[in-house]
């Protein structure tokens, strides 16, 4: 058992405050479980006051309180400082016959209390944070009966606080929870190396705009884009380099399509776009776009001899008839027809 050495040491009043923090009871507005039990225990011990208090660094805050006009006193004139140094009832007949309470303000000055009574609320890991306690303007004893009441009720106190502990804690685990589902749902989803869609991802998308076009809602358009003689970026410079490449090209689609544009990275140097309410004339334009920032931008950071890529790119309709496998057939047959162009090119359903 600690004894009253350990519970005035510097130490332990660190780890005892740090046990009240936890709680996070300091400054909360009143709430009506804790006043409830002020007054039940007022009536019951037929005092005029009735308290519940905390011991904080260097004053005393009174989380309910009945008879008293204030919520904090100093410390220096609480007398349940004294009553948090041991786990018994704490009680003062007459405190003006007690030598460490006579001259206290509020017993030789107004309010004149004369009796005091408390009970330790105790944190489960066994320290002192405050008291329930009575207090009254006349000396006086408390019964058998108002002894056990005072006792129950702070025992009361403190298992409505480790409820709201509870409460609290298991509201931020399910916070982390859906923190970590959120995580794993968008690893699940998207491209690790360029944070765009994945293939399974952007399949479901796909689907989700062609139930969309189905119910009403106008054509989209879809293109396969597929960059120039990457294999050639990987064999000479290396894969290090062909991710840069691979993540500069990202950049420039993000800037090349619209917001609600859908890119998504379907294999190593494949991407697929899709636009929804947009026509195969309106996606033309923003292929071009993408050409246009691929001829100006450099793809690696080499001011010695800057590196440009160019891409090939295949533009399908997107109506409610479509599937996956008609679309990926209609563009990758596309996107074969620009490379045999030449490449650099985009080619367009007719």
């Amino acid at each position: 058992m600690t004894n009253n050495t350990d519970l005035c040491s510097a130490d332990y009043e660190t780890r005892r405050l740090k046990a009240l923090d936890d709680y996070q009871i300091l400054d909360t507005p009143e709430e009506s479980a804790f006043d409830e039990i002020v007054e039940v225990l007022s009536f019951i011990c037929e005092t005029p006051i009735a308290v519940i208090n905390f011991i904080d660094r260097d004053r005393q805050w009174f989380k309910a309180v009945k008879g008293l006009g204030v919520r904090e006193t100093p410390l220096d004139i609480s007398i349940c400082t004294h009553a948090i140094l041991q786990r018994e009832l704490f009680i003062i007949s007459d405190t003006t016959r007690d030598p460490r309470f006579a001259n206290n303000p509020l017993v030789a000055d107004d309010p004149h209390l004369r009796f005091y009574a408390g009970a330790l609320l105790e944190s489960r890991d066994g320290y002192p944070l405050g008291t329930l306690c009575v207090l009254d303007y006349r000396p006086r004893e408390l019964s058998e009966r108002q002894r056990f009441a005072l006792q129950a009720l702070a025992n009361q106190v403190m298992a409505h606080m480790e409820l709201m502990h509870a409460h609290r804690e298991q509201v931020e685990l399910v916070s982390q929870l859906e923190a970590t589902r959120k995580e794993l749902s968008k690893l699940a989803t998207t491209d690790p190396l360029t944070g765009l869609l994945n293939r399974r991802a952007f399949e479901r998308r796909l689907d989700q705009e062609v139930s969309l076009i189905k119910r009403g809602a106008p054509p989209a358009a879809l293109m396969l884009i597929d960059l120039d003689n990457f294999k050639t970026v990987n064999d000479t410079l290396g894969h290090k380099a062909g991710d840069e490449v691979i993540v500069c090209f990202t950049k420039l689609c993000r800037e090349a399509f619209r917001q609600a544009d859908v890119i998504g990275r379907w294999g190593g140097d494949e991407f697929m776009v899709m636009l929804p309410r947009s026509s195969v004339a309106e996606a033309q334009h923003a292929a071009e776009r993408l050409h246009q920032l691929l001829a100006a931008t450099p793809m690696r950071n080499d001011t010695f001899s800057p590196f440009f890529s160019t891409a090939s790119i295949g533009v399908c309709s997107l109506n409610g008839s479509s599937n996956m496998e008609k679309c990926l057939h209609r563009t990758d047959k596309l996107l074969y027809r620009a490379k045999e162009l030449g490449r650099n090119r985009t080619v367009c359903e007719a």
